[in-house]
């Protein structure tokens, strides 16, 4: 008797826990609904670029930048942008946006060294994953938290900033992405798909 009723205590504590356990936001999920409750918009990216800028006046602000030799073409559509004044190496940071409805909703961004070589150890990827982080924290403010997969195989820095949220992570052996995501225009986009 002494022995069913401690199986049955130990397996409603299990599931007590798993259900509690199921139940609890994680600390992202927190964050995101946290800030988006702030009901503030966080539009800025960089170089006088916002989210919800439409694609006209995005290219038009492009093309002032380029003809002031602020920005050249990069590899494929990507435009580049010389961002050496924020690293302590050269450093170029490669960008094109994602447009929904003519309007920027997401920002995918690289960063390389433009030095970059396996056996120089100053400019490994470690550098300039933190070198990246504190620029970005430099521009926005904040902090990141950090976020890493089930199997503890790739790690990504989030920050959320009302509706805008910044993740960082390695992409390579030399770059770095960061993508700049309206999280209104996420959530909408997930409501039309119910």
């Amino acid at each position: 008797m002494k022995k069913g009723l401690i199986n049955t205590i130990i397996i409603f504590l299990f599931f007590t826990f798993a259900y509690s356990s199921c139940k609890q936001k994680s600390e992202y999920q927190r964050l995101v609904d946290s800030e988006l409750a702030t009901n503030i918009r966080q539009d800025s990216l960089f170089l006088g670029m916002s989210l919800q800028m439409d694609s006209k006046s995005f290219f038009g602000h492009c093309w002032e930048l380029n003809k002031q030799g602020v920005l050249t073409n990069g590899v494929g559509n990507q435009i580049k942008y010389d961002a050496s004044d924020y690293f302590e190496n050269k450093t170029l940071m490669f960008f094109y946006p994602k447009f929904q409805d003519g309007k920027i909703v997401e920002m995918p961004i690289d960063f390389q060294y433009a030095e970059w070589a396996l056996w120089n150890e100053d400019l490994k990827i470690e550098n300039l994953l933190e070198e990246v982080k504190a620029t970005l924290l430099e521009w926005y403010g904040g902090s990141f938290i950090k976020m890493v997969n089930e199997e503890g195989t790739k790690t990504v820095w989030v920050k959320v900033d009302g509706n805008r949220r910044i993740r960082v992570f390695r992409k390579s052996i030399s770059e770095v992405s960061v993508v700049i995501t309206d999280l209104l225009e996420l959530d909408a986009k997930k409501e039309e798909k119910s």
